[in-house]
Parts: C-alpha cells; sequence; structure tokens
C-alpha cells in the first residue's frame, strides 16, 4: 500500500527569500502519512478509527525547495506493531521547467489508530506482510527504540520559558519567541484534535523566529530532532508554542520548541505539554550559501547545562553522517 501527494509550491508556502517553509514540508508529510495509515487501519472490517500522530523521527532538510517547483510526496508502511504504524515518507521536488527532480526530505512517522466512537480507544492495527524476516525484526527495533525515546523525553518536559525584559544581543532571551493560537475547525481530524503537521507548522514558525531574530539573516531549516507528541489538543483550545535557542555550532543553531495547551472548551483544566521537539537552522546569504551564525552567550547554568547537552546532540548527528558517508566515499 503507498500514497502520493502532488503541489505545486506557491509564494504563501515560502519565505521572503523564496526558499519553501520547512513547516510547509513538514505538514504534506505528516498528511501522506495520516492518510496511508488510516487507510491501512480500516482496511478490515471492524470499528472504524483515524491514525493519529505520534511522533515523528530524526528529519533532514536535504535540499531547499523553491516557489514554483512541485513537491512529490511519497508515504509507505513499513512496520506495524499491535497498537501502531510506522510510515516512511520520501519528498521529491520537481522543476516543472526542465523535468529535473531532486530528494529533498526524507522522514519516519509513527501513528496510532484511535476510535471513532471513543477517541480514548486505541484499536489493533492489521499486520502487514514482510517480503523478508529480517524486514520484520529491524522494525520491531526501531519500535522498541522509539518507544523509550518517547519515555525518556517525556520526563525531561517540565521546563518553562519566561518573557526576559531588556535582553542583551545574542542570549538566549534576546531571540527567544512565542506565538498564540486558537484551535479551529480547519486545524482538526474527524475526532476534532489538531493535525499533527498543523502542530509541526506552527513550531517551524516559531523556531524560525528565534534564529532569524539571533542571527539577522535568510534563515532555512535544516533538521528537525525527534517531534514526540505527549497529549492531543482539542478544537478550542489555546495553544502556545514557545521557543528559545540552545546551541550554535559554526554555521549552526539548534532551537527548543514547546507547545503548551490550554483547554478552555468543554473541560476547563491545567495547562499541559503538549509537543516537544528541537529543530536546527542555518543561516545563508544572499547568495544562498551557508555563513557562519554568532555564537550564542550564556548568561546561567541552567543555559550552560542545555548548550552542552545541545553539543552532545550535534557532535552525535555529525558523527552518524560521517559514518553514512564513507561507504560513499570508498566507491
Amino acid at each position: 500500500m503507498a500514497c502520493q501527494l502532488i503541489r505545486i509550491m506557491r509564494p504563501d508556502d515560502a519565505n521572503i527569500a523564496g526558499n519553501v517553509h520547512g513547516g510547509t514540508i513538514l505538514k504534506m508529510i505528516e498528511e501522506a502519512g495520516a492518510i496511508i495509515s488510516t487507510r491501512h487501519c480500516n482496511s478490515q472490517s471492524g470499528e472504524h478509527c483515524v491514525a493519529a500522530l505520534a511522533r515523528v523521527e530524526r528529519t533532514d532538510f536535504l535540499s531547499p525547495m523553491c516557489i514554483g517547483e512541485v513537491a512529490h510526496v511519497s508515504a509507505e508502511i513499513t512496520y506495524t506493531s499491535k497498537h501502531s504504524v510506522e510510515v516512511q515518507v520520501n519528498v521529491l521536488s520537481e522543476n516543472i521547467l526542465t523535468g529535473a527532480k531532486r530528494v529533498t526530505n526524507w522522514a519516519t512517522l509513527w501513528y496510532v489508530p484511535l476510535s471513532l466512537k471513543n477517541v480514548d480507544k486505541v484499536l489493533e492495527v492489521p499486520p502487514i506482510q514482510y517480503a523478508w524476516k529480517e524486514l520484520e525484526e529491524d522494525g520491531k527495533k526501531r519500535y522498541e527504540e522509539q518507544k523509550l525515546e518517547r519515555l525518556v523525553t517525556k520526563q525531561r518536559n517540565g521546563d518553562i520559558i519566561f518573557p526576559v525584559f531588556n535582553p542583551e544581543p545574542y542570549t538566549v532571551g534576546y531571540s527567544q519567541s512565542s506565538l498564540i493560537h486558537l484551535v479551529g475547525p480547519s486545524d482538526c481530524t474527524l475526532h476534532g484534535f489538531v493535525h499533527g503537521g498543523v502542530t509541526m507548522k506552527l513550531m517551524d514558525e516559531v523556531a524560525g523566529i528565534v534564529a532569524a531574530r539571533h542571527c539577522k539573516t535568510n534563515i532555512v531549516t535544516a533538521s528537525v530532532d525527534a517531534i514526540n507528541f505527549h497529549e492531543k489538543i482539542k478544537k478550542g483550545c489555546v495553544i502556545t508554542i514557545s521557543g528559545r535557542m540552545t546551541f550554535t555550532s559554526n554555521k549552526s543553531m539548534e532551537i527548543e520548541v514547546f507547545v503548551d495547551a490550554d483547554p478552555f472548551v468543554d473541560e476547563p483544566k491545567e495547562r499541559y505539554r503538549a509537543v516537544s521537539a528541537f529543530f536546527t537552522y542555518v543561516s545563508l546569504s544572499k547568495e544562498g550559501k551557508p555563513v557562519p551564525v554568532p555564537q550564542l552567550v550564556i548568561e546561567t547554568e541552567d543555559e550552560k547545562r542545555r548548550f552542552e547537552d545541545g553539543k552532545g546532540r550535534y557532535l552525535q548527528t555529525k558523527a552518524k553522517r560521517q559514518v553514512q558517508m564513507q561507504p560513499l566515499t570508498q566507491q
């Protein structure tokens, strides 16, 4: 089973330099994933359901997409557990004048099927057939790894971003940003809960503002670390998307983004942390070439700790990329 979405990139999809927003691409990726996983989970007779996004693995933006290019988003189910679906999504950008295509993104998403009758009821997923036993074993390993990582992320989710008055340039407080959004019907699924793609687009928007405030140049999304969806967000909620700089290397910036929900309608309760993720941005010159970014000025022990944690993630990603490149250089 496969699914493909095709759409031309319009001016309102891009920044002032003509590069398509990372959030726009993330939203298309999630739409393709939601369609194929919902189709699969309803492929056998039984209670109808809608697949809800639970997690997006690390996603790299390999090449910028521009206004006028056509995005080809392809999704395929690669693993199923009893209650979850793994979807692999690839994104190609097509120049419609020349017909040339290039890969811009690939991503892995995890969905869970929620009953249309009872949103708190997780249904069983129909199993898929594997061409080789090794594919199922590899998928199970990925499933256990993401399950553990989700638990670890949820445990460190108590941080709050407070406003800073008269901050110095290049400090965390100088660039931190927040966006407040009222969740309406157009943001939601059949259940009345926010689409994961809508949330990711808003998160990318806030992360982009943080990055632009810090370096005062054109910026583009380079990658997104795993996005964990901890709690559902219901229609009528007011959500606050907050972002802050955590780490800078010579040419990249890591931004931590939280989504907190205030459920005012139907069942008033305490604000809760719904989603969290780390975004990485790069600064570009007017010619579109990567340029050095101003280094983050650390002021507190918490900022120092977050900086060191970010440095660890940066070095780990760099090491993985070098390992992946070795077979290519040896050919």
